[in-house]
């Protein structure tokens, strides 16, 4: 691969499959590492040793053993299956399989109706409990109406400005799949020059996927209404400036990140109990968490998020959620005000280990957190944001780095979380 030429997903696979072995079908990844070459045999009296070899630095492994190269390559991988799997808010099966194959070595997994899933490690041992948290679901559509003329009448699932919408490839479900369609545009050849400069509707816009008629689109498309839509982007990992490029990082990257948690504790002595919870329809008004707090009742919650980046509109200097310069940790957004004992708590260990952490002060938005942090009794919850360039669209941009020291930092605040210092909170 040319370093300086984005990867697809299908040869960014075959080539982590092919160099380490890494099989996505299985319920875990294993690196097979190959036998080293023979070293030849050299005359008598000679030697084909190199004299510098000695003195050459080891290579950098992690905990479990492998290079931080694998490991990253691994990760790597995990974001991109991720990304390209579709899952609109309350149709997140296919992103729940995926981390149910991730995740079944670390734990009890759980599920309910609403496709929560839920992993609890082996070595919980009745303690309180760190709740982790991370949403499954990702803006979409779901078909409303089927026209005469073949094309599909939609609504939003999640949050979207209209702008964004038009003009862009879909996935469309079906009885036999996804197929791929169009968010259809008025060519400005037959616009008027009112519609030039209008702001499109939702409700004026369609989506084409190539039939000609209501019957076609019914018959030979397999098309229904009430199936669900999602954006068709491919993901690319630009590797000369480690970057990620694709769609639904808002939260499958913070789902990615939750499942590198979960295994770096792995086999850890802790003093709490953790839980790990995958959550469905956060775009649509936190719902799954509703239910997952019920469901665990955790001392205190930890959510990995990806919060929309700030740092390429407005003034650079006053940006808090910019690309390459760590995760975030929000103050208040519209629908909480972080514990803030437990955020100077969080702040100060990413500080301690000279960790980059950015601080917002949020005016809009909001996470799994509203819902959380009123439950019961009042819950304290922190929110690590994972910057994303234009979340809420059909592609953005995230950094590698980035996820990295959101994994770092969080592994951090779990280790050091005790009951006396959450019952100061």
């Amino acid at each position: 691969m040319k370093k300086d030429q984005p990867e697809d997903l299908k040869a960014l696979i075959e080539r982590l499959a092919k160099k380490y072995a890494i099989d996505l079908d299985a319920g875990s990844e294993e690196i097979e590492e190959s036998e080293p070459e023979k070293e030849e045999v050299a005359e008598e009296g000679t030697t084909t040793e190199d004299p510098e070899k000695d003195s050459e630095p080891p290579i950098p492994t992690d905990p479990k053993g492998t290079t931080v190269e694998e490991e990253k390559e691994t990760m790597v991988a995990r974001i991109a299956e991720l990304s390209q799997a579709p899952g609109a808010s309350g149709f997140e099966d296919d992103v729940i399989g995926i981390l149910r194959r991730y995740c079944q070595d670390l734990g009890e997994i759980r599920e309910d109706s609403l496709r929560n899933l839920y992993v609890y490690p082996k070595e919980n041992r009745g303690n309180p409990v760190i709740m982790l948290d991370a949403h499954t679901d990702e803006v979409g559509f779901m078909v409303q109406r089927i026209c005469p003329d073949g094309t599909l009448g939609f609504v939003p699932l999640g949050s979207w400005s209209p702008v964004c919408v038009p003009a862009h490839p879909v996935l469309v479900h079906t009885p036999k799949g996804y197929i791929p369609g169009i968010i259809a545009s008025k060519p400005p050849h037959y616009m008027t020059e009112a519609e030039r400069s209008a702001l499109p509707k939702l409700t004026d816009l369609v989506i084409d996927v190539g039939a000609v008629s209501r019957e076609d689109a019914l018959t030979n498309f397999g098309v229904r209404i009430g199936e669900p839509v999602v954006p068709d982007t491919p993901f690319r990992y630009i590797e000369n400036q480690d970057v990620l490029y694709g769609k639904a990082f808002d939260c499958r990257i913070g789902c990615a990140a939750q499942v590198a948690v979960l295994e770096a504790l792995k086999g850890k002595s802790l003093a709490m109990d953790v839980v790990g919870v995958f959550s469905a329809q956060e775009e649509i008004g936190i719902r799954g968490a509703r239910v997952t707090a019920k469901t665990v009742k955790p001392a205190v919650a930890v959510l990995f998020e990806g919060s929309p980046g700030d740092d390429t509109f407005g003034n650079p200097e006053t940006a808090q959620t910019a690309l390459k310069k760590g995760p975030m940790l929000r103050h208040i957004d519209a629908g909480m005000i972080t514990n803030p004992r437990f955020q100077r708590f969080a702040l100060g260990i990413g500080e301690e280990l000279g960790l980059p952490v950015q601080q917002g002060v949020r005016t809009g938005g909001s996470t799994n957190g509203a819902g959380l942090h009123l439950s019961n009794q009042g819950l304290p919850v922190i929110v690590i944001g994972l910057p994303v360039r234009y979340i809420h669209t059909h592609c953005g941009f995230a950094a590698y780095q980035d996820f990295e020291h959101a994994v770092k930092l969080g592994i951090a605040i779990i280790e050091r979380l005790t009951p006396e210092i959450i019952a100061g909170f």
